[in-house]
């Protein structure tokens, strides 16, 4: 299962309003982990809530709803975590062994 998180926001001083959101999305299987991390932002005074009343779901809602796509970000990690277990690329040299 797949870990959303808000890692910060940037709130203006006066208003109190989220300008941005920095967050994280990470993915564990066992030894294997991976993750994302971006943000996302909006024009002063949107959205609508004031920082001091905001939750952590709101905030992650309001990313989806702005373009952070959830379907991908989770295929990417997903991804990132076959990658581990099966590398598509290897090192070496074959007469050396």
């Amino acid at each position: 299962m797949t870990t959303w998180t808000i890692t910060n926001c940037d709130h203006e001083t006066a208003t109190g309003f989220i300008t941005v959101a920095h967050w994280t999305a990470s993915l564990t299987d066992g030894e294997y982990s991976a993750s994302i991390y971006a943000t996302c932002s909006w024009a002063p005074g949107q959205p609508t809530i004031p920082y001091a009343q905001v939750t952590e779901q709101q905030v992650l809602d309001w990313c989806w709803a702005s373009g952070v796509d959830k379907n991908a970000t989770e295929a990417a990690l997903a991804e990132q975590i076959e990658a581990q277990k099966n590398p598509p690329i290897s090192q070496g040299l074959p007469w050396v062994q």
